[in-house]
């Protein structure tokens, strides 16, 4: 009997796990789930974030130690920060074209969007320094009137929600830093520090000082510290494929944990949360499963029929195979930097990437390629402006595009980080950053979407630089 491959298993893992979630809230029994079963998933993140760091280090030190010059690290760095900026900018702009056809915002009834409208015009009255976005003024119609306590009430609720104030809090440190904070956090003081505090940009900063330094030095003086880190390398490497064994039963507890704490003993409740907000959900979601199923994977398939030997099709069903287990631990575990040692894995071992590409690509992409928040945050800003009948136009929409940008490029490489960074983009255009209270019931579902694509693309940029580096080697692999 033909064994069941990984990918399949773990499919079967997250069906089993929203199964059980939806049956423990229906009986009841969602303590249960949270007590004994979410448990084990919490196991698994944190082993995958136990082997990220030491192996992030070395495997980028080994990669960049290998190298025969420093100018081949200079041609791949800047090929590597060129296509991941491109390549965000390219996710905002798509979330941009979906957000502008289908209006997800105006799906509203009028009453609501009136409702809305006038909490705005009040928000802005009571704000200082911040303008109308227009002309429109339904609390000087009179027969807006009996909307008025409506609006007042639903903008109250937003300015009182403690967990909302404490993330505009958080995003307001954020943006008094200087412009240059992020080159500064990129810089430790102290390596231990960083390992301690999994400060993964730091670690990355150091692991390319370290290797850099070996290139200068002679090889021969080189060879013993080359050969332990390629050794520490290898060791953590296995360490992935032995924690991946589990993955099918630590992503059911994974994911069943989560829906239980989502629905408590109301499975009704998953089903309202996507009602609440459907076309803003529906059309999110869209946007991030067309980049990640139809326009990165053509692309890639372009690439690779082009360089190899495989066909379009073949070339398709080769890359989407080799990352699929990473995708579906992305799913569940919502955040890219613990998902980094399995995409590493598949990058390397399934689509035939160079570990020296990998090593070093990989791991930056972790921390500065953010292209499902970067879409994701443009259509939400859009939404939100469109249900208070605010038309944005085309300049303002292109300040979102550029502000999403940066602040994807910033956000932590964690679960709903992009709530934050929102904020901040929310507040450069002139809106009310209290408004992400609007998509805080679905937030979690869409982050877990959009951490599928930002691997995707991290992954779709190491294959093409290995494929510009002419250093990819196509892998046979048995169907699955």
């Amino acid at each position: 009997m033909k064994k069941i491959s990984l990918p399949l298993q773990i499919i079967i893992g997250l069906v089993l796990g929203i199964l059980w979630a939806l049956t423990s809230s229906s009986m009841g029994w969602s303590s249960f789930t949270m007590d004994w079963i979410a448990p084990f998933g919490q196991i698994f993140i944190n082993l995958l974030k136990l082997i990220a760091i030491p192996l992030v280090l070395f495997s980028i030190i080994a990669g960049i130690g290998n190298l025969s010059d420093t100018a081949t690290l200079g041609r791949m760095g800047v090929k590597t920060l060129v296509l991941y900026i491109g390549s965000t900018i390219l996710a905002a702009s798509v979330g941009m074209l979906l957000a502008n056809t289908f209006n997800p915002g105006k799906q509203a009834s009028q009453e609501q969007l009136q409702i809305n409208r006038l909490a705005y015009e009040m928000w802005v009255n009571q704000t200082e320094g911040v303008e109308f976005f227009d002309d429109l003024r339904l609390s000087e119609d009179p027969s807006m009137s009996v909307y008025m306590d409506a609006a007042a009430q639903a903008l109250a609720e937003q300015q009182a929600n403690e967990e909302l104030n404490a993330k505009i809090a958080t995003a307001g440190s954020t943006k008094k830093q200087s412009p240059l904070q992020f080159f500064i956090d990129m810089v430790p003081s102290n390596i231990f520090v960083s390992f301690n505090n999994s400060l993964m940009i730091q670690v990355i900063f150091f692991a390319i000082f370290f290797g850099v330094t070996m290139v200068m030095l002679p090889k021969k003086i080189m060879k013993p510290v080359s050969d332990v880190v390629t050794g520490l390398s290898e060791v953590f490497i296995k360490m992935v494929d032995i924690i991946m064994k589990g993955a099918p039963f630590f992503v059911f507890a994974l994911l069943a944990g989560k829906l239980a704490e989502m629905a408590g003993d109301e499975p009704g409740r998953l089903v309202e949360i996507f009602k609440a907000l459907g076309a803003y959900t529906t059309v999110t979601i869209a946007g991030l499963l067309f980049m990640i199923l139809v326009l990165y994977p053509s692309v890639m398939s372009y690439l690779i029929s082009r360089k190899t030997k495989l066909s379009f099709t073949q070339s398709w069903v080769y890359f989407m195979r080799g990352i699929r287990p990473a995708q579906l631990l992305a799913f569940s575990t919502s955040s890219t930097a613990a998902t980094l040692p399995v995409t590493m894995d598949c990058v390397r071992d399934n689509l035939g990437v160079d570990e020296e590409i990998s090593s070093f690509v990989l791991p930056v992409g972790a921390t500065v390629n953010m292209d499902g928040t970067a879409l994701y945050q443009t259509v939400a800003v859009i939404f939100m402006a469109q249900f208070h009948m605010i038309d944005l136009t085309f300049v303002q929409q292109a300040t979102i595009i550029l502000t999403a940008t940066l602040a994807s490029i910033g956000a932590a490489s964690v679960p709903s980080a992009g709530l934050i960074m929102l904020i901040v983009v929310l507040e450069s255009v002139g809106l009310n950053p209290a408004w992400i209270a609007i998509i805080f019931p679905v937030d979690r579902i869409i982050d877990m979407v959009r951490t599928v694509l930002n691997l995707t693309g991290d992954a779709a940029v190491s294959t093409i630089i290995a494929l510009s580096e002419d250093k990819l080697t196509v892998v046979e692999t048995p169907d699955s």
